[in-house]
């Protein structure tokens, strides 16, 4: 299992990295490790990543830090935020490679359905549902 990525969680003030939070982009899932008296880990396999973001509010360009926000299908963590990374988006790429690359691997694909409870158009989606 190689490490792609690593780094830890940073404050927003001249993006120290004074926290308790480790982030860890391996070949196959992502790991987050945070606390220090009590602790805990979690990880979500890359091919249960369905969408992912980049945000920079002011104070973050001027450190030059962005936070990457991942939808997941995973149930402990639906929603990851990745807060205050270097380089941000150069991870969000290196992220997005690798979940695309795990779900060929894994023959993974995802369906998104564009249909709205309230949709008001004619056809007979609601006749078979």
């Amino acid at each position: 299992m190689g490490v792609k990525w690593q780094s830890r969680k940073r404050l927003t003030f001249f993006g120290l990295p004074w926290t308790f939070t480790t982030y860890k982009l391996t070949d196959d899932k992502f790991i987050i490790n945070s606390g220090l008296f009590t602790s805990s880990e979690d990880e979500i396999r890359l091919y249960r990543i369905v969408d992912i973001s980049l945000k920079r509010t002011f104070l973050q360009k001027i450190f030059k830090l962005g936070t990457i926000s991942c939808d997941t299908v995973d149930k402990t963590c639906p929603k990851l935020d990745i807060i205050n990374v270097k380089d941000s988006r150069k991870v969000k790429e290196l992220i997005s490679e690798a979940v695309e690359s795990e779900r060929i691997k894994k023959r993974v694909s995802s369906r998104e359905y564009m249909h709205s409870i309230d949709d008001d158009d004619d056809d007979d989606y609601d006749n078979y549902h």
